[in-house]
């Protein structure tokens, strides 16, 4: 069925048939898979109505985050964003299974490195002293969504040789007996610069979230320092605070 039709001999106003449309257009599985919509000036030739009436439907979608329009490229579906709370934490991959998503590792490169001081200082350990370093680029099939980098306490007991494609902090625990306890976390804003532009693919100046995490044991003693480089179009942080 054609859905690019509106009833010109009906009472309902052109810009609140042509919303429906959009409405239902966007329901489609080929648009929810990221086929652009048709652009405004043949949609309006299609339907028979001014680009303004296309325009004011289209604005009234892109402002309820249903739409998305990038200027050079057109108008898509908003693809669903993706949460996390602050109210408690758990290895990426269990958060996400939680929700019913599936993330993919695109890429796991481990290595032993001499960190910088700033690590040293926060390990405690010598300035001749090797830690593993894990980076990895996860997300959802056809789309990486963020990149992680951690450094781990020689204490951990974590080698190369550690199967890194399982939850890590279930391997940590049971592999090496070592419990996450506590993190303790700052998030911020920065751009993306060319690096993360292309193993997120994304544009470089795209906004990107950042998190530094610090992972404790019960003895309150640094385990893992971590940084998130999360897309900020796919995902957001959220946090319950309740009123003493």
């Amino acid at each position: 069925m054609d859905l690019l039709r509106i009833d010109h001999q009906s009472a309902i106003p052109l810009h609140a048939q042509v919303e429906d449309l959009l409405r239902r257009l966007i329901e489609k599985p080929e648009y929810q898979n990221g086929k652009l919509l048709p652009n405004e000036i043949n949609m309006a030739k299609k339907l028979g109505v001014s680009r303004s009436t296309i325009r004011q439907a289209t604005n009234k979608l892109v402002y309820e985050q249903l739409l998305v329009r990038k200027k050079g490229v057109g108008t898509s579906v908003a693809r669903k964003n993706i949460s996390t709370k602050l109210d408690k934490w758990d290895s990426f991959t269990h958060e996400m299974d939680e929700k019913g998503m599936t993330f993919r590792n695109y890429s796991i490169k481990v290595s032993n490195v001499v960190p910088e001081k700033d690590i040293q200082q926060l390990f405690r350990i010598g300035p001749d002293a090797t830690v593993l370093k894990m980076e990895r680029v996860k997300g959802l099939d056809g789309e990486p969504i963020v990149y992680f980098v951690s450094w781990f306490h020689p204490r951990t007991g974590l080698t190369t040789d550690d199967d890194f494609n399982k939850p890590l902090y279930e391997t940590l625990e049971r592999d090496h007996h070592v419990v996450a306890s506590v993190s303790k976390e700052g998030i911020s804003a920065i751009l993306a610069d060319k690096k993360l532009g292309k193993l997120l693919s994304i544009d470089p100046g795209e906004p990107i979230l950042f998190r530094k995490r610090v992972v404790c044991d019960a003895g309150d003693r640094p385990i893992e320092y971590n940084l998130g480089y999360y897309r900020a179009d796919r995902f957001t942080y959220t946090i319950d605070i309740a009123r003493k």
